[in-house]
């Protein structure tokens, strides 16, 4: 322990407290000899990371528990599923330095039952590098975050509707799984003209 803590900067004092509030996972015990590991540390560079820009012990002990609990990047991706999206590794100082103060337990929480969050052995994995990028850039316009998620919450459900639309005009003419996969750009091509319509027309309506 006070080699830990020496590593970590901070005093055994410290350490046994953030233990006590289950900010950190409990060692590896061999007989009477508690083990800690680069694991740990991470933990604890992490922690004063976030404490350094703002955050409670409250809350990071939120968001340690929401991520501890949350599913691995395999699952995410369905164990090996086709995707074209480029999952982004995190450190959870990195993600707060995307979304500032709004890096929130509720919020974060709320990304992970979006499924854009997941985690990777002791790094957060975003699903996706494009949906990471209009996320952050949405928030620098003044949109708060928690109303981005409400949004692609909504959008979830529309864009798996579209799925299944295109899937069933394929599948009726016999087509199987791999032509999905070879004409998936015809049908990205259609969502993206179409929306950008919709657009159009939405700004028209705008007084």
């Amino acid at each position: 322990m006070a080699e830990l803590a020496r590593e970590a900067g901070i005093t055994v004092r410290t350490l046994r407290f953030y233990r006590e509030r289950k900010l950190i996972p409990p060692p590896r015990r061999e007989g009477r000899i508690a083990w800690y590991d680069d694991d740990h540390l991470a933990r604890l560079r992490t922690i004063s990371a976030l404490l350094e820009r703002g955050h409670t012990l409250s809350g990071i002990a939120e968001l340690a528990e929401a991520f501890d609990h949350g599913r691995n990047v395999g699952e995410l991706l369905g164990l090996g599923a086709p995707t074209e999206e480029t999952p982004v590794h995190l450190s959870p100082e990195e993600l707060a330095d995307y979304f500032g103060d709004q890096a929130t337990p509720e919020n974060l929480s709320a990304a992970l039952d979006l499924g854009y969050l997941g985690t990777d052995g002791g790094e957060i994995v975003h699903i996706s590098r494009r949906l990471l990028d209009v996320s952050a850039a949405l928030v620098r316009e003044g949109i708060p975050l928690a109303d981005v998620l409400a949004a692609a919450r909504r959008v979830r459900e529309h864009t798996d509707a579209l799925a299944e639309l295109f899937a069933d005009l394929v599948l009726a003419q016999g087509g199987s799984t791999d032509d999905l996969q070879r004409l998936r750009p015809l049908a990205k091509s259609v969502v993206e003209a179409e929306l950008s319509m919709a657009m159009d027309r939405r700004v028209r309506k705008q007084p």
